[in-house]
């Protein structure tokens, strides 16, 4: 899918940045190094732009759209190669080569779902993805139509649960986990995300990193057998 940026109102210089992530998508689905100076011919031309500020802003959407960390393989020629760092197989799915990975959008969904105590209304997910510039009514640059993607899409594959629930004034949606989240991730995994994206303090998630803690120690149980008690403690202290 092509987002064809004239039909959108946005800033030039997020215009290069979506160019530039789009093209180091293509390298990352055919598996190839992306060098500096590919960049340079194919994308920021004759840019006015800095080249360390499109890319810093590209690789940081890749982090936090599709998951993908851009590490850095050789210094001496500027070479990156563009590595999953999540374990959701939902991309892997899409026959479109040409969208970009969104996987990373689906673990802040469940990152707000379980910080909103396993249960969060739709309202609630949209005022977080919109701090990150995905807004429910409007196309988004780099990973297109965001409203189906999460009331339908992510729904039919199971990643979501949602509920219709009685409010005061009007019915209102209720979103969970689904089967497949629980099955491809973890609620540690999901706060590790955020805390990445975020840049934040992890001790701000004390209490839900406990939480996820506890629930990798029962279904490590439930799995292998129970731990001997030094590990057991080790988990609760911690």
């Amino acid at each position: 899918m092509i987002i064809h940026v004239e039909s959108l109102h946005v800033e030039p210089l997020e215009e290069k940045v979506a160019e530039l992530v789009h093209f180091m998508i293509n390298k990352y689905r055919l598996r190839k190094v992306v060098t500096k100076e590919e960049m340079l011919q194919a994308v920021i031309k004759n840019s006015k732009f800095e080249f360390s500020v499109v890319f810093e802003k590209a690789c940081k959407s890749l982090g936090v759209i599709s998951g993908i960390d851009v590490k850095e393989v050789d210094p001496p020629t500027n070479s990156y190669v563009l590595v999953n760092s999540l374990d959701i197989t939902y991309d892997e799915m899409l026959s479109d080569d040409q969208i970009v990975p969104r996987n990373g959008l689906l673990m802040m969904i469940l990152g707000v779902i379980f910080t909103q105590n396993n249960c969060a209304s739709e309202a609630e997910i949209w005022d977080f993805l919109i701090v990150f510039g995905v807004h429910p009514d409007r196309e988004h640059l780099i990973c297109g139509e965001t409203r189906k993607l999460v009331t339908e899409d992510w729904v039919r594959e199971e990643y979501l649960v949602y509920q219709q629930v009685p409010d005061n004034d009007s019915p209102c949606c209720k979103y969970y986990w689904g089967p497949r989240a629980y099955a491809e991730t973890s609620k540690l995994k999901v706060l590790q995300f955020l805390v990445k994206i975020k840049a934040t303090d992890p001790l701000s998630f004390y209490f839900l990193y406990k939480e996820a803690l506890r629930d990798e120690h029962e279904l490590d149980q439930a799995t292998h057998g129970p731990m001997d008690l030094a590990t057991t403690r080790s988990i609760e202290e911690n």
